[in-house]
């Protein structure tokens, strides 16, 4: 009998039997308008179709969109590398998705945040001994998530360290990956084949 694909995967939702609902359209179902926005990601700095861009085939104009507010928020941000993975994962933490996590977990630490910082978000506990900016940028973007705004003290600091654009960039930031994590979440859009490292335990821990 041959192996499910499925088992080999790391799951994003826990109802049984589970099935990623919205996966890649076969090529020969795909409309032109399809085709033209995954052959875009390919040709783009993503290289490829995957994670919340499978579900979001269905409605190719509304990928296009995100795709380039995406590529905005995560290659052309006057936020640091380190500073942005460190609230992507943040994010991804907070809807317990696997998919950003076992991918932008890796990048924050090559970008050179601590291993202890990610292993604490991962547990669901605040990191210790982070640099200056990570720790202004970890307040705003869990406060944000947690009271859906900022008080005033949170919001001068990040304005302070990151000015404006700064901080419009960092309540984008949170605001991008909670909606495609949202997505995957409702269409059960595992971890990419080959992902490494440990998946998220879903609240409460």
């Amino acid at each position: 009998m041959p192996a499910d694909p499925a088992a080999s995967v790391v799951r994003q939702g826990s109802t049984e039997p589970w099935h990623e609902r919205l996966p890649i359209p076969p090529a020969e179902a795909m409309s032109a308008a399809q085709r033209a926005a995954a052959e875009a990601l390919i040709a783009g700095p993503r290289k490829g179709v995957y994670g919340p861009f499978l579900p979001l085939l269905r409605t190719p104009q509304l990928l296009d969109r995100v795709a380039a507010l995406g590529e905005q928020l995560r290659f052309h941000s006057s936020l640091e590398t380190r500073v942005r993975e460190l609230v992507t994962c943040a994010a991804a933490r907070h809807t317990t998705n696997q998919f950003e996590w076992l991918m932008h977990a890796p990048l924050a630490i090559k970008a050179g945040v601590a291993e202890s910082a990610i292993a604490a978000l991962h547990a669901g506990a605040r990191p210790k001994e982070l640099a200056a900016d990570e720790e202004i940028a970890l307040d705003f973007a869990h406060e944000l998530l947690r009271t859906h705004g900022v008080s005033e003290a949170t919001y001068t600091a990040a304005l302070t360290h990151f000015g404006e654009t700064g901080v419009v960039e960092l309540a984008s930031l949170v605001g991008y990956f909670v909606m495609v994590c949202w997505i995957m979440n409702a269409a059960h859009t595992p971890a990419q084949p080959g992902a490494q490292g440990a998946p998220l335990k879903a609240f409460p821990l």
